[in-house]
């Protein structure tokens, strides 16, 4: 049963309130068995749904979390799946009869029972390169489950830097909150990307890459050691990281547009009202 389901079985008087304190406990706390315990109340408390590293997993033990998360979440991030556990994990997901979210060359997937309610918050993506585009799936996944618009450009690195200009041209437009730049070799996009925009900027080093500074090394040092301000940086290969932090960012910024007063002075400015007495 869902938070609001309960609150709401509450005040329709459906539920006595000792039955919706005890079910309002076991709504927050939930474990599986011996080896998992899960944060079931961080969607509300924090925007983002639960998130399973499925790499070090077994297929079954993954299964067991699905199964009980989804008895009292809407949805549930399935992150790293390994290959070899993908079509059987999907198989199982469809048969408790969810739907699934998936990304182009992304290891991946979304989980839901209904759709995300719109937030009203916008993310921009961008990738470097084709080999990149896992990565900005991924970080697409999780920014459309906390109920974000995702405007995506892929290939779009500074091999060719005529190509990035059409894709922020239409995330300005869009007044996207936040833009997510995946990168790897030099990682220099998103220092590019954050010189030239007024929105916040998650850069997120990829792996691709080989010699010295290979694997992402040479990347996430770059965007370390950026000039530019605005530019925020993740761990190599962290696409769910940076897809969290720009919806997280996007919708503060729809939810702060929507409660706008505009006799509100900005902030940082004061405002020194006229007395009437001589």
């Amino acid at each position: 049963m869902e938070l609001d389901d309960i609150l709401r079985a509450l005040d329709t008087g459906k539920i006595s309130v000792m039955e919706a304190r005890k079910m309002l406990t076991l709504y927050s706390i939930q474990q599986v068995e011996d080896f998992a315990k899960i944060d079931l109340d961080r969607a509300r408390r924090r925007g983002i749904p639960e998130v399973i590293l499925a790499e070090t997993k077994q297929d079954a033990e993954i299964r067991k979390i699905v199964k009980q998360v989804m008895t009292k979440s809407d949805q549930i991030i399935i992150s790293r799946i390994r290959k070899e556990d993908r079509k059987k994990l999907e198989g199982f997901v469809k048969s408790l009869g969810y739907t699934i979210g998936r990304g182009r060359n992304c290891s991946s997937i979304s989980v839901y029972k209904k759709t995300p309610k719109p937030s009203g918050g916008s993310v921009g993506i961008l990738t470097a390169g084709t080999s990149d585009v896992g990565l900005g799936e991924e970080a697409r996944l999780v920014a459309e489950s906390m109920g974000c618009v995702c405007h995506t450009s892929y290939d779009v690195g500074v091999a060719g830097m005529h190509r990035v200009m059409p894709a922020l041209k239409e995330f300005v437009k869009n007044d996207v909150g936040a833009i997510v730049v995946v990168a790897g070799m030099e990682g220099a996009l998103a220092t590019v990307v954050s010189s030239l925009v007024d929105i916040p900027v998650i850069g997120v080093p990829s792996s691709v890459g080989y010699g010295y500074g290979g694997g992402g090394v040479a990347a996430l040092a770059s965007m370390l050691q950026s000039c530019s301000l605005g530019l925020s940086v993740v761990n190599i290969d962290n696409g769910i990281a940076a897809g969290a932090i720009a919806a997280n960012i996007a919708n503060r910024m729809a939810r702060s547009a929507k409660t706008h007063d505009p006799q509100r002075p900005p902030a940082g400015r004061t405002v020194i009202q006229k007395s009437n007495s001589g």
